[in-house]
């Protein structure tokens, strides 16, 4: 009984295991959300402003104004492709997250498999061992009245 409970206390800490697993999963699932909508905010942002920009083309804009425009709309766009990153690195970690608690999952399963095994081991040994004891019982008992009648018989 002592491997049953080693391995119960196994599949426990296990559970344990894969359900932080879960929670890392869902947490870094939450963070690339976060950062994908972060991410479409800028882009949002980059083709309001440009839109805006498209209606006062036809106007008369000094050189200045043309300059710091484009100047603001390359670091907006720089500032998209950091957050393309971010993201990008997010789904790494989303990846790995996910293979995590794919190999959590797939450790308790085999300790839950093993602890099946071994305790469908045990019950069969105390069924043999059951059966054995009744077996001997009625040898005894067949032997005793044998005797009982061959005792009769003399």
């Amino acid at each position: 009984m002592s491997a049953l409970n080693s391995l119960a206390v196994a599949v426990e800490v296990a559970s344990r295991k894969r359900d932080d697993a879960r929670q890392v999963l869902q947490d870094i699932v939450a963070a690339q959300q976060a950062a994908r909508a972060q991410l479409d905010q800028l882009e949002d942002y980059a083709r309001e402003t440009q839109a805006r920009w498209g209606m006062k083309a036809d106007t008369a804009m000094k050189p200045e104004v043309m300059y710091h425009h484009y100047q603001f709309m390359e670091r907006l766009g720089h500032a998209a492709g950091m957050q393309t990153g971010v993201v990008g690195e997010h789904a790494n970690r989303v990846d790995a997250a996910r293979r995590g608690l794919l190999e959590a999952e797939l450790r308790l399963a085999s300790l839950r498999k093993v602890m099946d095994k071994r305790r469908h081991d045990l019950e069969m040994a105390e069924m043999r061992r059951d059966q054995k004891q009744t077996d001997e019982r009625a040898a005894l008992q067949y032997r005793n009245a044998t005797q009982a009648s061959a005792e009769r018989e003399y």
